[in-house]
């Protein structure tokens, strides 16, 4: 998460402290909306509900937000930046092109378990102004031409075999973005569980045959007890 960011249970308290900068409390009212469009939807949440969530006035909203709408985009914003955060420490430390893929995956499986991630997602795009929404769009293409230039880079290095890099960022995406339709908290597997199944599923079918071939290889090796594998 961004530096700084608020832990759920302290919303109430991080607002109400007078010694909380102003953005540490845009910060609390971006978590506490984040939770009731999850437990309501963004259409039927109002105002009035964050703030009474927030135990504060409606007037108090706006010295931080405009409207609903801002309060949306703001969330939308915090999970972009989840992203490329990750996406911006793939490009400069990981190796392959396959492993970029890789990373951006689990990186972005993640993103798609914290509130802000699963919020933004199950967003009907018809709740959104013309404005709202060419921002949302620009975001969105922005990530997929970052995802679209990792599947490039390893057909270009070998690691990942020939194939069209944008359906297979759609499929990726496509994967990715629907986990904060079956997601829960409480379930029985980690957000780092799920962000790793999801890494392996997906780039599988990316690598080149034989790449494939040593993969399993290891796999089995290391399934029978195999000790110092190297791949």
């Amino acid at each position: 998460m961004p530096k700084n960011a608020i832990a759920p249970q302290s919303h109430w308290e991080a607002f109400a402290s007078r010694r909380r900068d102003p953005a540490s409390k845009r910060e609390a009212v971006l978590q506490t909306a984040a939770c009731l469009f999850l437990e309501k939807s963004y259409r039927r949440t109002s105002l009035d509900d964050v703030a009474r969530r927030l135990n504060i006035t409606k007037p108090a909203l706006y010295h931080y937000f405009r409207n609903k709408e801002d309060i949306l985009l703001g969330c939308y914003r915090w999970g972009t930046t989840l992203i490329e955060e990750g996406l911006n420490r793939i490009a400069a430390d990981c190796g392959s092109g396959l492993a970029k893929v890789e990373a951006f995956i689990y990186s972005y499986a993640n993103v798609m378990t914290v509130n802000f991630g699963r919020c933004v997602m199950r967003l009907d795009e018809g709740d959104l102004s013309s404005e709202a929404l060419a921002e949302v769009r620009r975001y969105k293409r922005k990530i997929d031409r970052r995802l679209r230039s990792f599947i490039q880079e390893g057909i270009e290095d070998g690691s990942i075999a020939p194939c069209d890099p944008k359906l297979t960022a759609f499929a990726i995406a496509g994967a990715l973005n629907w986990i904060c339709m079956w997601y829960e908290p409480e379930g029985p597997l980690t957000p780092g569980e799920i962000a790793a199944q999801f890494a392996r599923t997906l780039t599988r079918g990316l690598m080149r045959p034989a790449r494939r071939a040593a993969s399993r290889r290891v796999l089995a090796m290391r399934a029978a007890g195999g000790n110092n594998i190297s791949s």
